[in-house]
Protein backbone atom coordinates (compact mmCIF):
# COMPACT_ATOMS: atom_id res chain seq x y z
CA UNK A 1 0.00 0.00 0.00
CA UNK A 2 1.15 3.53 -0.97
CA UNK A 3 0.03 6.67 0.72
CA UNK A 4 1.04 10.84 0.58
CA UNK A 5 0.54 13.16 3.07
CA UNK A 6 -0.01 16.56 1.79
CA UNK A 7 1.62 19.18 4.19
CA UNK A 8 3.59 22.30 3.96
CA UNK A 9 6.88 20.63 3.90
CA UNK A 10 8.70 17.70 2.24
CA UNK A 11 10.48 14.50 3.86
CA UNK A 12 13.63 16.37 3.68
CA UNK A 13 12.53 19.42 4.89
CA UNK A 14 10.88 17.96 8.31
CA UNK A 15 12.19 19.34 11.56
CA UNK A 16 13.10 16.25 13.76
CA UNK A 17 11.18 17.53 16.72
CA UNK A 18 7.84 17.32 14.33
CA UNK A 19 6.20 14.42 16.25
CA UNK A 20 3.06 13.76 14.05
CA UNK A 21 4.38 13.41 10.75
CA UNK A 22 7.20 11.83 11.98
CA UNK A 23 5.13 9.44 14.39
CA UNK A 24 2.91 8.60 10.88
CA UNK A 25 6.12 7.79 8.91
CA UNK A 26 7.60 5.34 11.23
CA UNK A 27 4.27 3.75 11.98
CA UNK A 28 3.81 3.12 8.39
CA UNK A 29 7.31 1.86 7.60
CA UNK A 30 6.28 -0.38 10.69
CA UNK A 31 3.22 -1.74 8.88
CA UNK A 32 5.47 -1.70 5.40
CA UNK A 33 3.44 1.15 4.09
CA UNK A 34 5.05 3.02 2.01
CA UNK A 35 4.44 6.23 2.90
CA UNK A 36 5.61 9.94 0.75
CA UNK A 37 5.17 13.44 2.25
CA UNK A 38 4.69 15.84 -0.17
CA UNK A 39 3.91 19.92 -0.54
CA UNK A 40 1.42 21.40 -2.84
CA UNK A 41 4.17 23.24 -4.65
CA UNK A 42 5.71 19.87 -5.97
CA UNK A 43 1.86 19.82 -7.95
CA UNK A 44 1.02 20.93 -11.36
CA UNK A 45 -2.29 20.45 -11.94
CA UNK A 46 -3.75 20.61 -16.02
CA UNK A 47 -7.24 20.74 -17.05
CA UNK A 48 -7.68 17.71 -19.32
CA UNK A 49 -10.40 14.76 -20.36
CA UNK A 50 -7.40 12.38 -19.73
CA UNK A 51 -7.41 12.18 -15.89
CA UNK A 52 -4.58 10.57 -15.09
CA UNK A 53 -1.74 13.07 -17.06
CA UNK A 54 -3.76 15.73 -15.52
CA UNK A 55 -1.91 15.93 -12.02
CA UNK A 56 1.71 16.19 -12.43
CA UNK A 57 4.24 15.78 -9.07
CA UNK A 58 7.42 17.29 -9.30
CA UNK A 59 7.19 17.47 -13.49
CA UNK A 60 6.48 13.92 -14.17
CA UNK A 61 3.64 11.36 -14.06
CA UNK A 62 3.77 9.40 -10.86
CA UNK A 63 1.36 5.85 -9.89
CA UNK A 64 -1.11 7.32 -7.83
CA UNK A 65 -1.26 6.84 -3.81
CA UNK A 66 -4.02 4.30 -2.47
CA UNK A 67 -4.38 7.32 0.10
CA UNK A 68 -4.11 11.08 0.72
CA UNK A 69 -3.80 12.51 4.74
CA UNK A 70 -4.18 16.18 4.24
CA UNK A 71 -2.25 17.75 7.56
CA UNK A 72 -2.00 21.15 6.68
CA UNK A 73 -5.37 22.31 8.38
CA UNK A 74 -6.72 25.82 8.67
CA UNK A 75 -3.23 26.43 6.81
CA UNK A 76 -4.85 24.88 3.27
CA UNK A 77 -4.31 27.29 0.75
CA UNK A 78 -6.58 27.03 -2.28
CA UNK A 79 -4.20 25.89 -4.31
CA UNK A 80 -3.59 22.70 -1.99
CA UNK A 81 -7.39 22.45 -1.58
CA UNK A 82 -7.80 22.33 -5.45
CA UNK A 83 -4.83 19.11 -5.32
CA UNK A 84 -7.06 17.44 -2.77
CA UNK A 85 -10.12 17.89 -4.79
CA UNK A 86 -8.42 16.65 -7.85
CA UNK A 87 -7.00 13.17 -6.09
CA UNK A 88 -10.60 12.91 -5.00
CA UNK A 89 -11.72 12.72 -8.65
CA UNK A 90 -9.01 10.56 -9.52
CA UNK A 91 -10.06 8.30 -7.04
CA UNK A 92 -7.75 8.31 -4.49
CA UNK A 93 -8.99 7.84 -0.64
CA UNK A 94 -8.62 10.94 0.97
CA UNK A 95 -8.83 11.55 4.96
CA UNK A 96 -10.23 14.21 5.27
CA UNK A 97 -12.17 14.83 2.27
CA UNK A 98 -11.90 18.11 0.79
CA UNK A 99 -15.76 19.77 1.69
CA UNK A 100 -14.85 18.28 5.04
CA UNK A 101 -11.85 20.69 5.40
CA UNK A 102 -12.51 23.43 3.64
CA UNK A 103 -15.67 23.91 6.17
CA UNK A 104 -14.17 23.79 9.04
CA UNK A 105 -11.14 26.00 8.30
CA UNK A 106 -13.81 28.82 8.23
CA UNK A 107 -14.88 29.41 11.71
CA UNK A 108 -17.79 31.09 10.79
CA UNK A 109 -19.18 29.17 8.51
CA UNK A 110 -18.71 25.97 10.68
CA UNK A 111 -20.79 28.08 13.56
CA UNK A 112 -23.48 28.59 11.30
CA UNK A 113 -23.05 24.80 10.48
CA UNK A 114 -23.41 23.63 14.32
CA UNK A 115 -26.68 26.32 14.62
CA UNK A 116 -28.43 24.69 11.75
CA UNK A 117 -28.14 21.26 13.75
CA UNK A 118 -28.91 22.74 17.54
CA UNK A 119 -25.78 21.67 18.66
CA UNK A 120 -24.30 24.21 21.46
CA UNK A 121 -21.71 26.31 20.97
CA UNK A 122 -20.65 30.19 22.21
CA UNK A 123 -23.02 33.26 20.89
CA UNK A 124 -21.58 34.13 17.31
CA UNK A 125 -21.13 37.47 15.81
CA UNK A 126 -19.55 38.19 12.65
CA UNK A 127 -17.91 41.79 12.84
CA UNK A 128 -17.53 44.16 9.73
CA UNK A 129 -15.55 47.34 10.22
CA UNK A 130 -16.48 49.73 11.83
CA UNK A 131 -17.64 47.74 14.43
CA UNK A 132 -20.82 48.59 16.45
CA UNK A 133 -19.42 48.53 19.99
CA UNK A 134 -22.74 48.83 21.51
CA UNK A 135 -24.19 46.16 19.42
CA UNK A 136 -21.77 43.85 20.26
CA UNK A 137 -22.16 44.71 23.78
CA UNK A 138 -25.76 44.11 24.30
CA UNK A 139 -25.30 40.54 22.15
CA UNK A 140 -22.31 39.37 23.96
CA UNK A 141 -21.22 41.48 27.08
CA UNK A 142 -18.12 41.75 27.81
CA UNK A 143 -15.48 40.22 28.53
CA UNK A 144 -15.42 38.14 24.71
CA UNK A 145 -13.09 36.59 22.55
CA UNK A 146 -11.89 37.86 19.15
CA UNK A 147 -10.67 35.21 17.03
CA UNK A 148 -9.34 35.41 12.82
CA UNK A 149 -11.71 33.62 10.88
CA UNK A 150 -9.05 31.34 10.22
CA UNK A 151 -6.43 30.02 12.44
CA UNK A 152 -5.06 27.48 14.44
CA UNK A 153 -2.41 26.33 17.74
CA UNK A 154 -4.05 29.61 19.34
CA UNK A 155 -2.97 31.83 16.78
CA UNK A 156 -5.47 34.99 15.97
CA UNK A 157 -7.50 34.55 19.54
CA UNK A 158 -7.80 37.53 22.02
CA UNK A 159 -9.34 38.18 25.35
CA UNK A 160 -11.04 41.52 25.21
CA UNK A 161 -11.77 42.37 28.49
CA UNK A 162 -13.97 45.28 28.68
CA UNK A 163 -15.64 47.96 26.20
CA UNK A 164 -11.96 50.39 26.28
CA UNK A 165 -9.52 47.26 25.29
CA UNK A 166 -12.18 46.15 22.57
CA UNK A 167 -12.51 49.86 20.89
CA UNK A 168 -8.59 49.69 20.66
CA UNK A 169 -8.11 46.37 19.46
CA UNK A 170 -10.77 47.50 16.92
CA UNK A 171 -9.14 50.35 15.66
CA UNK A 172 -5.62 48.18 15.68
CA UNK A 173 -6.84 46.35 13.51
CA UNK A 174 -8.90 48.52 11.30
CA UNK A 175 -5.60 50.61 10.68
CA UNK A 176 -3.62 47.63 9.74
CA UNK A 177 -6.16 45.71 8.24
CA UNK A 178 -9.07 46.80 7.80
CA UNK A 179 -10.51 44.13 4.73
CA UNK A 180 -9.75 41.48 7.76
CA UNK A 181 -12.37 38.97 8.75
CA UNK A 182 -12.60 38.09 12.43
CA UNK A 183 -15.72 36.77 14.71
CA UNK A 184 -16.80 37.61 17.97
CA UNK A 185 -17.51 35.33 20.44
CA UNK A 186 -19.42 35.04 23.69
CA UNK A 187 -16.65 34.24 26.45
CA UNK A 188 -17.59 31.21 29.23
CA UNK A 189 -16.49 32.36 32.02
CA UNK A 190 -16.07 28.37 33.51
CA UNK A 191 -13.80 27.57 30.66
CA UNK A 192 -11.23 30.13 31.43
CA UNK A 193 -7.97 28.48 30.69
CA UNK A 194 -8.86 24.72 30.44
CA UNK A 195 -11.12 23.11 27.66
CA UNK A 196 -11.10 19.43 26.76
CA UNK A 197 -9.80 17.96 23.48
CA UNK A 198 -11.73 14.31 22.01
CA UNK A 199 -9.92 12.88 19.53
CA UNK A 200 -13.01 11.34 17.06
CA UNK A 201 -11.47 8.09 14.42
CA UNK A 202 -14.40 6.92 11.93
CA UNK A 203 -17.35 8.20 14.13
CA UNK A 204 -15.80 7.10 17.25
CA UNK A 205 -14.35 8.96 20.43
CA UNK A 206 -11.47 7.16 21.47
CA UNK A 207 -9.33 9.44 23.24
CA UNK A 208 -9.85 12.82 25.43
CA UNK A 209 -7.92 14.70 27.53
CA UNK A 210 -8.06 18.25 29.62
CA UNK A 211 -6.22 21.54 28.32
CA UNK A 212 -4.92 23.90 30.97
CA UNK A 213 -3.01 27.38 29.58
CA UNK A 214 -0.31 28.30 31.63
CA UNK A 215 0.03 30.69 34.35
CA UNK A 216 -0.79 34.51 33.09
CA UNK A 217 -2.32 32.79 29.86
CA UNK A 218 -6.23 31.76 28.46
CA UNK A 219 -5.38 29.71 25.71
CA UNK A 220 -4.78 25.82 26.10
CA UNK A 221 -3.07 25.10 23.72
CA UNK A 222 -0.05 22.36 24.17
CA UNK A 223 1.85 23.75 21.98
CA UNK A 224 1.70 27.20 23.46
CA UNK A 225 3.13 25.32 26.90
CA UNK A 226 -0.02 23.96 27.77
CA UNK A 227 -0.74 21.41 30.05
CA UNK A 228 -2.08 18.22 29.71
CA UNK A 229 -4.36 15.80 32.30
CA UNK A 230 -6.49 12.60 31.48
CA UNK A 231 -10.06 13.25 31.43
CA UNK A 232 -12.58 10.66 31.69
CA UNK A 233 -15.58 10.83 28.60
CA UNK A 234 -18.83 11.32 29.72
CA UNK A 235 -21.65 10.20 27.38
CA UNK A 236 -22.15 13.92 26.88
CA UNK A 237 -18.53 14.80 26.11
CA UNK A 238 -18.56 11.17 23.56
CA UNK A 239 -21.77 12.69 21.78
CA UNK A 240 -21.59 15.83 21.60
CA UNK A 241 -17.37 14.84 19.63
CA UNK A 242 -19.01 12.33 17.61
CA UNK A 243 -21.89 14.24 16.57
CA UNK A 244 -19.91 17.16 15.75
CA UNK A 245 -17.28 15.23 13.58
CA UNK A 246 -20.20 13.66 11.72
CA UNK A 247 -22.18 16.75 10.92
CA UNK A 248 -18.86 18.18 9.25
CA UNK A 249 -18.01 14.51 7.60
CA UNK A 250 -14.69 14.50 9.38
CA UNK A 251 -13.33 10.70 9.47
CA UNK A 252 -10.28 11.78 11.58
CA UNK A 253 -11.18 15.52 14.37
CA UNK A 254 -9.99 16.77 16.81
CA UNK A 255 -12.84 18.35 18.48
CA UNK A 256 -12.73 21.25 21.33
CA UNK A 257 -14.95 21.59 23.78
CA UNK A 258 -15.73 24.29 26.41
CA UNK A 259 -16.34 23.55 30.25
CA UNK A 260 -20.26 25.19 30.60
CA UNK A 261 -20.91 25.01 34.00
CA UNK A 262 -22.01 21.23 34.51
CA UNK A 263 -22.59 20.99 30.57
CA UNK A 264 -20.05 21.31 27.43
CA UNK A 265 -20.23 23.66 24.28
CA UNK A 266 -18.75 22.74 20.89
CA UNK A 267 -15.26 25.54 20.65
CA UNK A 268 -14.14 24.16 17.31
CA UNK A 269 -13.74 21.26 14.99
CA UNK A 270 -10.26 20.87 13.47
CA UNK A 271 -9.38 18.23 10.41
CA UNK A 272 -5.55 18.14 11.49
CA UNK A 273 -4.89 17.74 14.79
CA UNK A 274 -1.68 17.95 16.66
CA UNK A 275 -1.33 14.37 18.43
CA UNK A 276 1.67 14.83 20.61
CA UNK A 277 -0.12 16.36 24.21
CA UNK A 278 -2.66 13.63 23.85
CA UNK A 279 0.10 11.24 23.45
CA UNK A 280 1.13 12.67 26.90
CA UNK A 281 -2.22 12.55 27.96
CA UNK A 282 -2.71 9.08 27.65
CA UNK A 283 0.37 7.70 29.13
CA UNK A 284 -0.51 9.91 31.91
CA UNK A 285 -4.02 7.70 32.23
CA UNK A 286 -2.29 4.75 32.02
CA UNK A 287 0.22 5.51 34.59
CA UNK A 288 -2.86 6.66 36.76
Amino acid sequence: MKGWILYKSTAAELKNDLYEINRFIKVADEKRIELRVVKPDQFDLIVTRDDRKSILLDGEIVPLPDFLLPRMGAGTTYFALAVIRHLERLGVCVINSSQSIDTVRDKLYSQQILAERGISYPNTMFAKNPVNISLVEKYLGFPLIVKALSGSMGKGIFLSENHDNFRDLMELIHITNPSANIILQEFIKSSLGRDLRVLVIGGRAVACMERIAPAGSFKSNYSRGGTVRKFDMTPEVEELATETARTFGLDIAGIDLLFDGDHFKVCEANSSRALKGLKNAVELMLQG
